[in-house]
């Protein structure tokens, strides 16, 4: 079986019109490119595309799919200036969630979705995880709601250190080929 050519296109105009940029990878700043991003199109793979450069601001997932305008990728602008390809493939998946900064208090372990953090741990924040395998999603709210954090394998002292403006975690999503 051949290797799969990840690639995403970003639209200048809504409903893929306009100027176009082409992307099969990371880039960190693409408004250098375009002007605004109305309209996107995944042809394969995974992506986290973020409001501004450097993978900063909100961050939003998307799967292999069209998206003819912000609201389709539940976004509150047309302001996409950064994205970044995600892995994934099959595998295991575990982390390590901690209720304090630098792997403070109790320490919880997780190995699939997890729709409600409160149901499961009884703990509204965390505030630094450890994540060994797997790339995974964290949702302000519960039932993957709100905004959501890319969690890739490594370590994370602080939650500001994935993006997070407060250690709210509602639930938490596996990356994964649905």
């Amino acid at each position: 079986m051949g290797k799969v050519n990840t690639k995403i296109i970003f639209y200048e105009d809504k409903n893929f019109s306009g100027r176009y940029l082409e992307c099969s990878g990371d880039c960190s700043d693409l408004m250098c490119l375009l002007r605004r991003c109305s309209s996107i199109r995944v042809d394969s793979g995974c992506f986290m595309v973020y409001e501004k450069p450097n993978y900063t601001g909100n961050q939003y997932y998307l799967r292999t799919g069209e998206y003819p305008d912000f609201q389709h990728w539940m976004g509150v602008n047309d302001s996409i200036s950064s994205c970044r390809l995600i892995s994934s493939g099959p595998g295991s998946f575990n982390m390590r969630l901690y209720e304090r900064i630098e792997f403070g208090g109790q320490m919880m372990d997780l190995v699939d979705d997890c729709p409600s953090v409160m149901d499961r741990f009884h703990i509204n924040d965390i505030f630094s995880c450890n994540v060994t395998n797997g790339n995974w999603l964290f949702y302000e709210h519960p039932n993957y709601r709100g905004r959501m954090y890319l969690i890739r394998p490594g370590e994370y002292k602080r939650f500001s250190e994935w993006g997070g403006r407060s250690a709210r975690v509602g639930s938490i999503r596996r990356i994964m080929d649905y």
